[in-house]
């Protein structure tokens, strides 16, 4: 496939005002997508988290998008999720995001969802970057398109969220701590909660434009841990920056990741009969997912990280569950794109159909020790091309046998590599990670 020069594993991302992230580029990317994904003039969606930069990117899109004739509805701050969701609630052509996910404010990126609210192709993303370097059109005033906001239409997403769980389900007797990030989902998060009955104490809710993902959400979940048990919280709850990804706590302030959610989730559609398929992670899911879910009599597959790949796969297997450590969870009998709202509830509801606290239902899967060890360099490297790297992998997996794991990986965006061990005892891990750090130094020097 031809070498894309812009967009990533997730859309465009990266620092706002260095290439490509400018609004010159904004402009010329949602004209460019305008000619590609609806050529004879439709509608588009735009939503985006609450970065300070999202206000130029926004006016950019919608600059572009006009000039080509497309309809804009401004939907404001929203999940990345919700935004899948309304793309179709409110059948435009197709959907878009102004978020950098988990990055701190200073990031920025713009990913875009089909009609069907799934991320579109790598043969559509090729199309849109072969217009890019060609001067923008711009049709004549009679063709030109119109924008519009529909900020209120949010709450059809809370609804949907509310929709997923059992009709006669309630919230109530359940205290939460819901932690928005300073994020996309602050609004709305807390409502979904509220409304099915929980007594919320929300955090994370009052974004500035520069705090989001800064000493909060599912990346820096450290407060989250404290408070869950210091109010008496049956589980916290910790959203990303855009919302779709989730990480929880348990009521002893313990940390539950997104393996041990996906775990949860594959006992629960077990037991209820439901489950379809097997499940999937990636090459960083813990040893311990993959024998909990075989234990459960389920088959478990790796891809290569990114929650794309996951999707894929899923797709290929007929399956419904997959997910990352880092909480990108994907229930496709319920969504189409990971929802940390979503799969909150689903964790929220197995936990009232047994009466098991969270620490009970996650104890079912015990955690491998992983280590990783991130080797910065002053050049980009590829460790699987180095017959030393892959020599020194090969004797440490020996080593290991069936009792730990190896992956190395390449940084796309800047010259690291990084190491990830995995054994049974943690001095093991850390000891080859070391070690393969090593080789990698002297193999790149």
């Amino acid at each position: 496939m031809t070498q894309r020069r812009y967009f990533g594993t997730d859309g465009v991302r990266g620092r706002v005002g260095k290439s490509p992230l400018t609004a010159d580029f904004a402009l010329r990317l949602a004209n460019a997508a305008a000619q590609v994904l609806t050529p004879e003039g439709g509608r588009v969606l735009i939503g985006k988290d609450t970065r300070l930069s999202g206000y130029m990117f926004e006016s950019a899109l919608e600059a572009g998008f006009v000039a080509a004739g497309v309809d804009v509805v401004l939907i404001g701050p929203l999940p990345t999720p919700g935004i899948a969701y309304m793309t179709m609630h409110l059948e435009c052509d197709f959907g878009v995001v102004i978020s950098a996910s988990h990055n701190k404010y200073d990031d920025n990126g713009i990913k875009f969802f089909d009609k069907n609210g799934e991320k579109i192709s790598d043969e559509l993303e090729l199309q849109i970057e072969a217009l890019l370097d060609e001067e923008p059109i711009t049709k004549e005033s009679r063709q030109l398109g119109r924008a519009s906001r529909v900020d209120k239409m949010r709450t059809k997403y809370q609804d949907f969220c509310a929709s997923t769980v059992p009709e006669d389900m309630t919230l109530d007797g359940f205290r939460l701590v819901v932690d928005c990030a300073n994020g996309a989902g602050y609004k709305v998060a807390p409502r979904v909660f509220a409304d099915l009955g929980a007594d919320i104490v929300p955090i994370g809710t009052s974004p500035n434009g520069r705090n989001i993902n800064d000493g909060c959400g599912s990346t820096e979940p450290e407060l989250l841990k404290h408070l869950v048990p210091g109010v008496h919280a049956d589980a916290g709850i910790a959203l990303d920056g855009d919302g779709d990804r989730i990480v929880m706590v348990d009521a002893e302030g313990s940390l539950v990741d997104g393996d041990q959610i996906l775990y949860i989730l594959a006992k629960e559609r077990i037991e209820t009969g439901t489950l379809k398929g097997p499940v999937v992670g990636t090459v960083m899911s813990n040893l311990g997912l993959e024998r909990a879910i075989g234990e459960l009599g389920v088959t478990f597959l790796r891809t290569k990280v990114g929650d794309r790949h996951v999707l894929a796969e899923l797709r290929k297997e007929g399956g419904i569950l997959g997910g990352e450590p880092s909480g990108h969870v994907l229930t496709l009998d319920k969504t189409t794109t990971g929802d940390a709202i979503v799969v909150a509830l689903q964790v929220l509801a197995a936990m009232k159909r047994t009466g098991k606290t969270l620490k009970d239902l996650a104890s079912g899967m015990q955690k491998t020790p992983q280590v990783h060890n991130n080797v910065r360099l002053t050049e980009k490297f590829d460790p699987n091309s180095s017959e030393v790297v892959m020599s020194e992998v090969e004797s440490v997996t020996k080593e290991l046998g069936t009792s730990g794991r190896v992956v190395l990986r390449a940084s796309g965006t800047e010259p690291l590599v990084r190491i990830m061990v995995e054994a049974e005892e943690e001095e093991t891990a850390q000891k080859y990670a070391k070690q393969l750090a090593e080789v990698v130094r002297n193999a790149a020097a």
